[in-house]
């Protein structure tokens, strides 16, 4: 997509938003050439400020971000989903629960 979007516009500016932040994914997305990612929740004002940098700044502290134990099992919930191509039967088997546990717990909380 990046280079769908950079061919079109050289100067296009890439910020991801993303509710499962983690350092491999902020790599990620810098690789891939987004100038800003943020964590939700972020507001209009990080948003736009966002998208009006330049340079990152390297001396931004890391915090680490209070989450509840449910965040933390449906944040492992996806990303084993992502390893697993979004195979529900083969992500089950991998998170090691029964394949009609996950799809309840996914039908509580939808994929996007």
């Amino acid at each position: 997509m990046r280079q769908g979007l950079h061919e079109r516009d050289s100067e296009t500016k890439i910020v991801v938003l993303t509710g499962f932040a983690s350092i491999s994914t902020a790599v990620e997305a810098i690789k891939l050439a987004a100038c800003h990612y943020l964590p939700k929740p972020s507001n209009a004002d990080d948003i736009e400020r966002a998208f009006g940098r330049v340079d990152g700044d390297a001396t931004v502290p890391l915090e680490g971000r209070p989450t509840s134990l449910k965040n933390l099992e449906w944040e492992r919930i996806h990303e084993t989903l992502v390893e697993a191509e979004f195979n529900i039967s083969e992500a089950a088997r991998r998170l090691g629960m029964h394949r009609r546990t996950l799809a309840r717990k996914l039908e509580k909380r939808r994929v996007t």
